[in-house]
């Protein structure tokens, strides 16, 4: 009987999963393998939140894997020596895995292909649609402008969307350890694993996203990123079967699979982007932690930043256009280090995801890859234009839902006892501006 191992990282699923597909395809034998890395917590990216999320995808891959005849080998410890410590336990002759864009996942693959050697398979379309380095400008390692990037991307031939296994085979005698359990930091944290994401996905109607995915208060968008990240869904699939359904919901929902991937792209070509600015504007940071931990609270004053800031805390995620908004209020309004509010959405979102955190906090900072670094979003048009009626405020900030109307974004007009502004709504800008004269 010869043996494969699956190695799962951020491919928690069986439906359109490359590395399961081919090591399925190559032995009679299959070890679906997940290693919990004590590195990652080392590296401070064991966030309570992700960790409950995790627990929930590892129960919900073994069920689904025991259904097929199978079941999840867990273990602790490095994950190139414990694939390779597998491999010499069932004499395995081939370890497949996912080709990551961050720079640790860059150093897993090159500790496993030191202890596995040509048995290493690396399979680059499991996390993306399309694989980061796949399109490329002439001349360049990567897209620096997503426009560009996503003319290219839409005209990148894909693979095919791959069925889920119907059996799978394990050796017995391998042993793994119990699947771990967590505790969410959010009492409102979605359930994780891909039974739950492939239901969310059933029960979203993608017509709607191109004229509701702004709406706070609608909050329909697809809720879909922490089964991306956690690889629960396929975004190939998503993208397979949006692109099939037409509309202007399903291609404002595919142009937004389409940044997720230039994002990887980008951090696979400059891996320091995770702590360093993509293009340094020689930012002269203003620091004031007390100010700092008023908008983690959601205290600043403005109620949509603080309703936000809220909803972070309570679910462990946030609607797209608040992370706009309260990115840019501690960025450019409090001109704060980007990296401080890069640290604390990682604390706290279930999608905490390198990539997309750290670069879509450059790109509001001004330091990454916005074509237009100077732009500044002010919280209260922006209040005005994206939350009219104020519901999205009176949901996350109750102490305000009595206040009727748009006159809940600007309490200090009625001398309500809400906290005052942080900054006065004529200085805004002030300090960014002065910062980078």
């Amino acid at each position: 009987m010869t043996v494969s191992i699956a190695l799962f990282t951020q491919d928690l699923r069986l439906h359109d999963n490359p590395v399961l597909h081919a090591a399925h395809t190559a032995a009679d034998q299959v070890v679906p393998l997940f290693v919990l890395d004590p590195a990652v917590a080392a590296a401070g990216f064991a966030a309570p939140n992700r960790q409950a999320f995790l627990a929930d995808c590892l129960a919900d891959l073994d069920a689904s894997l025991r259904a097929a005849g199978s079941r999840l080998v867990l273990r602790t410890g490095d994950p190139a020596e414990q694939a390779a410590r597998v491999a010499a336990e069932t004499g395995a002759a081939t370890v497949h895995v996912a080709a990551g864009a961050s720079g640790f996942a860059h150093r897993r693959e090159a500790r496993l292909r030191k202890l596995l050697d040509d048995r290493l398979h690396v399979h680059d379309a499991s996390l993306t649609v399309v694989a980061p380095g796949r399109v490329t400008p002439a001349g360049r390692d990567h897209y620096t402008v997503f426009t560009p990037y996503h003319r290219a991307w839409l005209e990148a031939p894909r693979r095919t969307v791959l069925a889920a296994p119907r059996r799978l085979a394990t050796p017995e005698h391998v042993r793994g350890e119990d699947l771990p359990a967590a505790r969410p930091s959010s009492p409102a944290l979605p359930p994780g694993g891909e039974t739950a994401a492939r239901r969310r996905r059933r029960n979203w109607d993608v017509d709607g996203y191109a004229d509701l995915h702004d709406d706070l208060a609608a909050d329909d968008t697809s809720r879909l990123s922490p089964y991306l990240h956690f690889g629960c869904l396929s975004p190939t699939e998503l993208a397979t079967d949006a692109l099939r359904h037409d509309g202007p919901g399903a291609r404002a929902f595919v142009r937004q699979l389409a940044w997720r991937d230039f994002h990887h792209q980008v951090l696979a070509a400059r891996p320091e982007a995770a702590h360093r600015d993509y293009r340094t504007r020689d930012d002269h940071w203003h620091h004031d932690e007390r100010e700092a931990e008023a908008w983690r609270r959601g205290r600043t004053g403005y109620p949509i930043i603080d309703a936000g800031m809220r909803q972070l805390a309570h679910e462990g995620w946030m609607h797209n256009r608040a992370r706009l908004l309260t990115a840019s209020f501690l960025t450019k309004s409090l001109y704060l280090d980007w990296r401080i509010g890069a640290a604390h959405f990682l604390s706290l979102l279930v999608d905490g995801d390198v990539a997309n955190n750290q670069l879509n906090w450059q790109w509001v900072a001004g330091t990454g890859t916005d074509t237009r670094p100077n732009r500044v979003l002010n919280p209260l048009r922006q209040a005005d234009r994206y939350d009219p009626d104020g519901d999205y405020v009176r949901r996350w900030v109750p102490e305000l839902a009595h206040l009727p109307g748009p006159l809940v974004h600007r309490p200090w007009l009625l001398d309500d006892g809400y906290p005052p502004p942080i900054i006065e709504p004529e200085a805004l800008t002030a300090r960014f501006r002065h910062g980078r004269s």
